[in-house]
């Protein structure tokens, strides 16, 4: 990676542009052609530096309801415990982690209610009753951008 990419990636984690060429943009912030900005990002997603480009949205301000969970799942039933739950459309991530509650997974849906009954229901189709619901009270602003 050349002092290229580190400030084309700087410039699209904090800054990406919401117009019909987003790489021409970005390379004329960077005194670059569009075409090498794109071919650099592809080569960077191609070596895994890059995993994905998307937006983050407020759950909340969008009217949906989150939550983050835990559970303690069987290691013979791990494998199947994952399968069920990332079968939610609603589950954005699941990890396992070196723990008791062993694995994590965030959940979003249209309500409260409904984030309930999709628990539910991953309890039901799981077996597994050790669900920690750890629905957010208070929200603190992390800013996950990593200057290179």
């Amino acid at each position: 990676m050349d002092e290229l990419d580190r400030r084309i990636l700087n410039e699209i984690q904090k800054s990406f542009p919401i117009v019909s060429d987003p790489w021409e943009e970005v390379g004329t912030r960077l005194g670059v052609s569009g075409d090498e900005v794109f071919s650099r990002v592809k080569r960077l997603a191609g070596e895994g530096l890059i995993r994905r480009i998307g937006a983050v949205f407020d759950p909340v301000k969008l009217g949906f309801a989150s939550t983050l969970c835990a559970a303690r799942v069987p290691e013979d039933r791990l494998e199947a415990f994952v399968r069920t739950v990332n079968a939610f459309e609603g589950v954005t991530h699941n990890y396992e982690r070196d723990d008791a509650w062993n694995v994590w997974f965030t959940v979003i849906a249209s309500s409260e209610e409904e984030l309930d009954r999709v628990l539910g229901e991953i309890r039901g189709k799981t077996g597994i009753r050790e669900i920690l619901d750890l629905r957010s009270t208070r929200k603190f602003k992390i800013d996950a951008t990593f200057e290179l």
